[in-house]
């Protein structure tokens, strides 16, 4: 039976990841839990006629940060995950929390600071049964929800970090391939892994150039599974069809570097090749793609078809 974790005061955290921050819920390893997110702060907030989740309200009677940053619901202790481990996060389930969701532009802010001076922003009505967004200009846009910050608790030498940033425990990496049926793969630097999300979009396109997807509430149904003796120093990820590896950095030539260079490990290991013919079947077959160039840690992330390495 899956762990039900509603938002609320008590199990949200907003802006920040601690490996400090004492766990909401344990579960054991293999285990389900169905996570409430919630998203924005009081100017992100629609007109009437929208349902506005009471737990928002409360994040936002309780205290809104200073600094940018998005509210996390958890963490979830995973029992038996130690450093060194790998949490491997099925995602079973993704609906929508809400009837709305927003964008804006902030002014110094996304992958043209300079060339929108003005803050803008738009409410989203969705539609949860025909899967759609509707744009203040009538596009219908199609719905392809998933989280944007997925991750564990960081190394405890880190103290407290932004969520801002995707790093090596995950985070704010805004894939939007991380839908529901695909799963991901977090390195774990502190005892029982300490899993936390929230950011939900309801679309995303690669890059997300303005800062902000279609920013809303989402509930999602997780297995977390703690890996033993897993070879992983950086997350990946996989959907039904694709290996996924990634790069995390300020710049975009480095963040290729590392998605390549983990997914040419990879392919190598599965497809029993060597890492020079990995290299140019990465080169034939492979697909970098931008996986968001505003988080001041910028990403890439490389897509490989399984079935041109699963070893016979």
């Amino acid at each position: 039976m899956s762990v039900i974790l509603k938002a609320s005061t008590e199990t949200c955290h907003w802006g920040f990841f601690e490996a400090a921050l004492a766990p909401v819920c344990t579960i054991e390893s293999g285990e389900e839990v169905t996570i409430d997110s919630i998203s924005g702060k009081p100017q992100n907030l629609p007109g009437d006629g929208f349902h506005v989740p009471p737990e928002l309200l409360d994040m936002h009677a309780a205290g809104v940060p200073t600094v940018p940053g998005h509210i996390l619901t958890g963490p979830v202790a995973v029992t038996g995950a130690l450093p060194g481990d790998v949490l491997q996060v099925d995602i079973l389930d993704i609906t929508l929390g809400q009837d709305w969701g927003f964008t804006f532009i902030r002014p110094l802010a996304g992958t043209l600071p300079q060339d929108f001076p003005n803050p803008h922003q738009i409410i989203i009505p969705l539609d949860a049964d025909r899967r759609v967004g509707t744009l203040p200009w009538g596009l219908e846009l199609p719905l392809n929800p998933f989280f944007g910050v997925m991750g564990v608790a960081p190394p405890s030498a880190w103290g407290r970090i932004s969520t801002i940033e995707p790093r090596v425990m995950g985070g704010n990496i805004d894939n939007k391939e991380l839908v529901a049926g695909t799963t991901l793969y977090l390195p774990v630097f502190t005892k029982d892994a300490l899993f936390s999300c929230g950011d939900g979009h309801g679309a995303q396109g690669d890059g997300e150039v303005c800062v902000t997807a279609i920013e809303t509430a989402l509930q999602g149904r997780f297995r977390l599974t703690v890996l033993k003796d897993h070879d992983l120093i950086y997350p990946q990820a996989e959907t039904p069809t694709h290996y996924i590896t990634m790069g995390m950095s300020p710049d975009l030539d480095r963040c290729a570097e590392m998605a390549l260079r983990d997914m040419i490990k990879l392919v190598s290991q599965r497809a029993g090749i060597s890492r020079e013919d990995a290299y140019m079947l990465c080169s034939l077959a492979g697909d970098l793609r931008i996986t968001q160039t505003v988080n001041h840690e910028k990403g890439v992330h490389m897509m490989m078809a399984k079935n041109l390495v699963d070893a016979a």
